[in-house]
């Protein structure tokens, strides 16, 4: 430990190992003052990538001799926030404000805020100003930097504050814990270049960059050798993986490289961008066997003229032409989409259009949003902001057309066998587990809750309009 205590490591991510080290001796100092093991609560707000930074968040945390609970009164609670729509911000502050009681009367505990919304300036402010019991706060692009910033604060008063506003840096194997033992995400790639009008995304995740493919291959392997059978690739924009590389590879290149990892079964993705997906990506698609045949394909908008306005690079009839293209060549795949209701400008006429994309397209399902004024957003300050009203009519209409296309794309495998990923027990049927289809479908069906983490063939007996009640064969 002499030499711990006096050498720290410059190179990453060995410098985070060390602080590692030595939390390990404070943490265990402090629970036997306890009189019992640290405590840790996360708590995630947000996208898959939220999730799996939760993951690394999570793995550092009980290699450095913490414990979980589902108990928000932990003696370390972290919030790993989002920022892509008001409400996730309004949440963090409600959780806030019960945590100034509880914190209050437990002083020693920990209280950590990470992630997007960290990003922005105006909200750094007001937690400084407005929620001083906070101990820690950084942002998406030194996650990594986790153990160090906790070491940091246990040996210092005050807030600890430590914010980038952007980062060519990419740091990965650090310990992990995931949620689920047989599946896991994997990021391919951090930020976005894209610029929609309404999104505060690549403000706050920075612009794009890759990771190499000899490290996700690494990772992926890793987790084939703990048991994972299938992996979700993650990036803001999967379609634009690998053109920051000094070796560039495209994205369906890197499918067929992840796809020739021995033991893993199936490879999922997100999230794509329909301004290039492209053929290449398609056929690697339909010809590579353990790519899932699903595809979420983000619409936002059905008029061109507002996907214009939204700054998304494509036209109705692109969009439509693209979903032609997936139908032809993958007549099984499943296509999921967002849609955006209520964006600045959108007239009945716009809306018309959504609903025509959203007929012809016959989504299996859809992430419907109203529309939500991001401040920072080219979009917030448009002057043409749609009266909620008006909004919320629209909103019922287009949910009811999206549960008609899903309820008929549903159905088409009625009486087939099909192989299921079965994720877990169902927490609503006794005696009935939950998995998934290839193509994302949920399917609950009876037995044991041995078979959760396996693939079984189970038959579909009757189409629920989103998912299917089926018999294990």
């Amino acid at each position: 430990m002499g030499q711990l205590n006096t050498i720290v490591p410059e190179k990453e991510p060995e410098r985070q190992y060390y602080f590692i080290e030595l939390l390990k001796d404070e943490i265990k100092k402090k629970a036997e003052k306890k009189g019992g093991s640290l405590t840790y609560h996360i708590q995630t707000f947000g996208c898959q990538m939220n999730a799996r930074d939760s993951e690394k968040l999570a793995g550092i945390l009980e290699a450095a001799g913490f414990v979980h609970t589902d108990n928000e009164e932990a003696d370390f609670v972290i919030y790993n926030t989002c920022s892509v729509r008001e409400n996730a911000n309004n949440r963090l502050y409600g959780h806030l404000g019960r945590m100034k009681v509880v914190k209050k009367n437990n002083p020693d505990m920990l209280i950590a805020i990470c992630g997007c919304m960290m990003q922005e300036p105006d909200e750094i402010e007001k937690i400084k100003t407005k929620y001083k019991f906070i101990d820690i706060v950084f942002g998406t692009h030194n996650i990594f930097k986790f153990a160090e910033l906790v070491h940091t604060k246990l040996n210092s008063e005050g807030m600890i504050i430590d914010i980038w506003k952007d980062t060519n840096q990419i740091v990965e194997d650090l310990p992990d814990v995931r949620k689920y033992t047989f599946k896991s995400g994997v990021n391919i790639m951090y930020g976005c270049n894209n610029f929609c009008s309404y999104c505060i995304v690549p403000y706050v995740r920075g612009r794009e960059r890759s990771r190499e493919p000899k490290d996700i291959i690494r990772e992926v392997e890793r987790f084939v050798k703990e048991g994972v059978k299938e992996v979700m690739l993650l990036g803001q924009n999967v379609n634009s993986y690998g053109k920051t590389l000094e070796n560039p590879i495209s994205f369906a290149e890197l499918l067929k490289e992840v796809s020739k990892v021995e033991g893993l079964e199936r490879i999922r993705f997100m999230t794509p961008h329909p301004k290039d997906l492209s053929d290449e990506l398609i056929e690697t698609m339909a010809v590579t066997p353990k790519v899932c045949h699903h595809i979420h394909l983000p619409l936002q908008s059905g008029s061109s003229r507002i996907l214009k306005l939204m700054n998304r690079h494509y036209t109705k009839e692109s969009y439509l032409e693209l979903v032609k293209k997936i139908r032809k060549r993958m007549p099984d795949a499943a296509l999921t989409t967002d849609i955006i209701v209520g964006f600045p400008g959108e007239t009945e006429e716009d809306f018309n259009d959504t609903m025509d994309v959203v007929r012809e397209a016959e989504f299996d399902s859809a992430y419907t949003f109203i529309y939500s004024k991001r401040e920072g957003t080219p979009a917030a300050s448009m002057t043409e902001q749609i009266p909620e009203e008006v909004t919320k009519e629209r909103f019922d209409r287009l949910l009811k057309q999206v549960g008609e296309s899903s309820k008929k794309r549903c159905g088409l495998d009625v009486g087939k066998t099909l192989k299921v990923l079965v994720e877990e027990v169902n927490q609503n049927h006794e005696g009935l587990l939950t998995g998934r289809l290839e193509n994302n479908t949920l399917v609950h069906f009876k037995g044991n809750s041995s078979l959760v983490g396996t693939i079984c063939d189970v038959k579909l007996n009757e189409s629920k309009g989103f998912y299917y009640i089926g018999e294990l064969v």
